[in-house]
């Protein structure tokens, strides 16, 4: 029925779908209906990690149109969160171009500069151009979360780039 040429294309195509699908759900706000203060932003992880390790796989395109889809889900002005996935996409491009081997340490680290930036942006225009209000309390929460479920989503998205990669030598 499936060919394993078709079978491997739909796993490399994984980070891509998995973009697509959160930016489509509200996978954060269900945290949030159990915990009040659980909230954390897998995309700027996915984001990060695939555009640092493989940047081919995710292409500015695929991020921006998938910030435009959270846009519309969430309700917040067309292209900010697009803005913010790319601020998150050129910090982790700058890192795999300056450095030659990253760990676990340094990506968490870079992925902490990362999600500042992209923050203070997503703050500042939902402030100053949206009804929309948010908290400082809320985008720190946001942050903590994010930078603490990192480590769990860098070695599984490391297991599954080596899958991948295996997949494309046999």
């Amino acid at each position: 029925m499936f060919s394993f040429r078709t079978i491997q294309k739909l796993i490399n195509l994984g980070p891509i779908i998995l973009l697509y699908y959160l930016s489509v759900s509200e996978i954060d706000t269900y945290f949030e209906n159990f915990f009040e203060i659980l909230s954390f932003n897998i995309q700027l992880i996915i984001i990060y990690f695939w555009v640092s390790k493989r940047p081919e796989v995710l292409g500015n395109g695929h991020i921006f149109f998938a910030g435009v889809i959270n846009d519309v889900v969430m309700g917040f002005p067309l292209g900010l969160s697009s803005l913010c996935y790319l601020v998150v996409s050129l910090v982790a491009l700058y890192v795999k171009n300056m450095t030659v081997n990253t760990r676990i340490t340094t990506d968490w680290f870079t992925f902490f500069i990362a999600i500042f930036f992209s923050n203070i942006i997503l703050f500042i225009l939902l402030s100053n151009f949206s009804e929309i209000t948010v908290s400082v309390t809320e985008i720190s929460y946001n942050t903590f979360f994010t930078l603490l479920f990192f480590p769990f989503f860098w070695l599984l998205f490391t297991y599954y780039n080596s899958i991948i990669i295996l997949g494309k030598n046999a």
